[in-house]
Parts: C-alpha cells; sequence; structure tokens
C-alpha cells in the first residue's frame, strides 16, 4: 500500500512539460501514456559531452527504450576523462550508483553523485569527488541541467530504486562512438581512453541492454553473456562520501 501511495505521488508529481526528443541515433521515445507507466521501471542514463545531451531509458519487455533526451546546460572542461580533483573536467567512463548516491536536498537543487572516482579511476591514480549531474543549471566539473528536466530524471532514478532497482549504470562518453565520429578523433589524446569506451556504447546499440563492466589490468572491458541471460552488475563503485 505504501509502495502504491508513493508511486500514484511521483506520478502526480512530474513535470508537465515534453523534453527534447531529437537525438542523432535511431532511437525513438515512448509516447506519452507508456512513458508514465514505465514509472518505477529499472532505468539507464547515457550522457554524450559534444552533443549535450543526457538520455534516459526504462525497461520495457526485456530491452531498454528512451524516456527522454535532455539537453545538458553545463558541464566543464571540454573533451577527455576528469584525471585530478582541481582540473575542472567532467567525467567519463562507465559508473555505477545505488539509492545512497541521491541527493534530493543538494544545494544545487536535486542531484544525483555520479560515483567518481569508480575503479577504473582509482586504478588510475586520478582524484576528485562530489562530481554530479544536478540541477541549477551551473557546473564546475558537473552536469548541470535546468531545474525542471532534474525533476524528471531524478523522479524516474528514485522511483526504479525504490521499486527495487539496486544499481543503476550511467555511462559518459564524449560523443556519440560511431566509427565514423570515432575516425574524426582519432589524433586526441585521448583516444586510447575512447577505444575503452566505445565496446560499451556499441554493446548497448546492438542489444537494447546496459553494458556490463569490470576493470581488468587497469582498463575497461565489457562482458559479453554467454546466453540470453542478463549478467549481474559487476562494475565496482566506490561508496559515496
Amino acid at each position: 500500500m505504501i509502495r502504491i501511495a508513493l508511486f500514484l505521488a511521483m506520478l502526480l508529481s512530474l513535470p508537465l512539460f515534453t523534453a527534447n526528443y531529437a537525438v542523432a541515433s535511431d532511437a525513438v521515445p515512448v509516447n506519452a501514456t507508456l512513458k508514465k507507466q514505465l514509472l518505477g521501471a529499472p532505468v539507464y542514463i547515457q550522457i554524450f559531452k559534444q552533443e549535450r545531451k543526457l538520455e534516459l531509458y526504462a525497461q520495457l519487455d526485456g530491452e531498454f527504450r528512451l524516456i527522454g533526451s535532455y539537453g545538458i546546460c553545463d558541464f566543464s572542461g571540454g573533451l577527455g576523462n576528469k584525471r585530478r580533483e582541481g582540473d575542472f573536467k567532467s567525467p567519463e567512463g562507465f559508473y555505477n550508483v545505488d539509492i545512497h548516491h541521491l541527493k534530493p536536498d543538494s544545494r544545487f537543487y536535486r542531484a544525483i553523485n555520479i560515483g567518481f572516482p569508480n575503479a577504473y579511476d582509482i586504478s588510475q591514480g586520478y582524484s576528485g569527488k562530489y562530481l554530479m549531474i544536478h540541477g541549477n543549471c551551473k557546473s564546475i566539473g558537473c552536469y548541470a541541467m535546468t531545474d525542471g528536466y532534474m525533476d524528471e530524471i531524478f523522479t524516474y532514478v528514485q522511483a526504479a530504486f525504490q521499486f527495487g532497482q539496486r544499481s543503476l549504470k550511467i555511462s559518459i562518453y564524449p560523443f556519440r562512438m560511431t566509427d565514423a565520429n570515432m575516425k574524426a578523433h582519432k589524433n586526441s589524446s585521448y583516444y586510447s581512453f575512447w577505444n575503452q569506451l566505445q565496446p560499451g556504447y556499441a554493446y548497448f546499440e546492438k542489444h537494447h541492454q546496459p553494458p556490463n563492466v569490470v576493470v581488468t589490468d587497469g582498463k575497461y572491458e565489457v562482458l559479453q553473456p554467454l546466453s540470453n541471460t542478463p549478467l549481474p552488475s559487476q562494475l565496482a563503485f566506490a561508496p559515496m562520501k
């Protein structure tokens, strides 16, 4: 009964606006009716820096479908991964967070701590803390959204946790990691790092399932399923301080 009441409260609190759904991939957003029905379903987030987009997906009939594509107000430091505290860069990579990473009372409106540094970042000696997806439309190292967009993103993530999702995968890419885009950035100093990220992007494009990622010898590795049975989440994340 408590869960039903909570679900109805969240449903009624959803903002009455439509997100910008123009995306560069073939993903087609669900309609408004189905979107509301997916409140409480498991969710997944992809971020694309160059396109300044955050994409939110929800699970439907065994695959993840696009709910909304939201413009990012601000991020800092340009393309490339964050390496040290104070470099003002926003992270790239694969992150796993749990319900304790949600900050409904953040001073930047609502916030989701992305869990930097993760196992990969720690293996590289990278440092930093309190890297968020948050509202208030201002950022130094975080991904800042409008308060309206953050309301919707936060509501779906919070509902997913409260209805049983144990961890949320957040994949952060410099751009849509097509072969053409990789070729266009082949001379970048970040290219070898981006080669580790591309298999995760390709996996989701093919399977419509978040990639299962581990860190092996200081590198990201995307695990391929032995069957159609989804793998459990295996990317270690650092507890939020």
